[in-house]
């Protein structure tokens, strides 16, 4: 692997800011008290510190967890009734997924912000009790239907001074492939299936679901964006291989990039509340910028903390197309 590329990453002091640190620096300490914020996936990882960077706005959080009992304990020094309050759901799961969206709607008739942040990474072929390619239908499915049940009450929020946000938690592992349409259903074929692909379809969903956000309701002040939130060792990765996991703290490359928890959720809260998104859309961001065109390697191999896109992330068409597809797979057809 040829680390001295011009392209190479190199991480700056701006760049190592912890997601509380952009709080701070975005002068928003208690300043957000009448606003209101859904996070998905709250009980470890940068869910924990995106939740603690975002308390301290002053906001209503709803936190989305699986397990509430355990949860509690993980999050006790920002449980606050009537302001951060837990609510269960399983995203694998779509009846799941209804049943907390009507929960947060019977606690609040206004959500400012929805953080994508929950997925999974590069598990076994299996498939979600409604038979869907388990990576895709939760990072991807759960967090579509999260966000049509609570469009209504994120387009009515929408103020000319705080547009409404979706800001979906990506990845660099999106550059492996994009989606596969050959699989209409999304249904997983065990002789095709590759954990590796299978994650990157499900994080260029990521993309294309806040795209087409953007395209249909940007006008209408609710906004979508996405992001990368670098390289951090955090649960995320407890599926992958445990071979190529215990290599690496070998990998001088990867250890160079690697961020803590605290600093690898700060492009998530940046993205929630910078004033620098305020009313746009449409973007997807790396190491506390827009993310430019992922050059190619010239040595073939996959680098996976050179910043950029793929080609394939901003395809329109394949969006829109994903768009469609989604809305049957979760039973919204008519929806609007």
């Amino acid at each position: 692997m040829n680390t001295n590329q011009p392209f190479f990453p190199t991480f700056k002091s701006q760049e190592r800011r912890t997601a509380l640190q952009i709080i701070q620096d975005e002068g928003l300490v208690g300043k957000l008290a009448n606003k209101v914020f859904v996070v998905t996936s709250c009980s470890n990882g940068i869910g924990i510190e995106t939740a603690r960077a975002l308390s301290a706005t002053g906001a209503t959080l709803f936190l989305t967890v699986q397990n509430v009992k355990t949860s509690q304990e993980a999050l006790k020094d920002i449980l606050e009734p009537g302001r951060v309050e837990l609510v269960q759901l399983d995203l694998a799961s779509l009846a799941s997924v209804r049943a907390a969206a009507a929960n947060i709607l019977n606690r609040t008739s206004v959500l400012n912000v929805l953080v994508c942040n929950a997925g999974i990474m590069a598990t076994s072929c299996g498939t979600t009790v409604y038979g869907f390619e388990l990576q895709f239908g939760t990072s991807h499915l759960g967090h579509f239907l999260l966000f049509e049940l609570l469009k209504s009450i994120m387009l009515s929020s929408s103020t000319p001074s705080f547009h409404s946000r979706v800001i979906a938690v990506s990845s660099t592992g999106r550059r492996f492939e994009g989606i596969n349409f050959g699989n209409e259903d999304f249904k997983s074929n065990p002789k095709e299936y590759t954990p590796r692909g299978a994650y990157s379809q499900s994080k260029t969903a990521n993309i294309y679901m806040t795209k087409e956000i953007e395209r249909r309701y940007g006008s209408r002040g609710l906004h979508g964006g996405s992001l990368t939130p670098g390289g951090i060792f955090a649960g995320i990765g407890k599926h992958t291989l445990g071979e190529a996991q215990a290599d690496w703290p070998k990998n001088e490359v990867l250890m160079e990039a690697k961020l803590s928890i605290e600093q690898g959720a700060a492009l998530t809260v940046w993205a929630s509340i910078g004033h620098e998104w305020e009313g746009k859309g449409g973007f997807y961001l790396e190491k506390l910028q827009r993310a430019p065109l992922h050059p190619d390697p010239t040595d073939g191999e996959y680098l996976p903390f050179i910043p950029g896109y793929a080609p394939h992330a901003f395809d329109q068409e394949k969006a829109g197309r994903l768009w469609t597809n989604s809305l049957k797979m979760v039973g919204l057809e008519n929806s609007e």
